[in-house]
């Protein structure tokens, strides 16, 4: 990131860059946040390869996110909670993924919808807590400034 920094791109840019992997690395569908990484950067110029890091970084907490996403979105539906565990989980991932996507769909599509429904806000609170230190830090290793064009006037 200090080399981001040192090559120009700019705080905020890489504190959005690094919001929305944060988030979209988060994302409790398996298997999609590479891809869906790839098409925000490529679309929005991002530096694919920060996004992409940091995204692969969250794979832990991805894991970790996936049942209270279940809830939340089971929650904002009002349903009654659905038997889920990360052991039962796997044993259907053994039987096959897609033996495991049509047992756990209302599962994936609870999850998929608490996700999205709070993904904007924790992108806009990570953007505003992380643009500060980067700020600091690109201070601090003597970032170049920007360089701003000088237009004259002849007369």
């Amino acid at each position: 990131m200090l080399a981001l920094l040192r090559q120009g791109i700019s705080p905020q840019r890489l504190a959005l860059c690094i919001a929305v992997a944060i988030v979209v690395g988060n994302i409790p569908i398996l298997g999609v946040s590479s891809i869906i990484c790839t098409f925000i950067a490529l679309v929005f110029r991002m530096n694919l390869a920060a996004i992409l890091l940091v995204q692969a970084a969250m794979g832990p907490t991805q894991v970790l996110l996936i049942i209270p996403f279940v809830r939340l979105g089971e929650w904002l539906l009002r349903l009654p909670p659905q038997v889920v565990s990360f052991k039962a989980a796997l044993a259907l991932m053994s039987q096959g993924i897609w033996q495991a996507v049509v047992v756990l769909r209302d599962s994936i599509w609870h999850a998929g919808l608490a996700w999205a429904l709070t993904a904007p806000f924790c992108v806009y609170l990570l953007h505003r807590l992380l643009t500060p230190v980067f700020e600091r830090l690109a201070a601090q290793v003597g970032r170049p400034p920007i360089a701003v064009p000088v237009t004259r006037k002849i007369f």
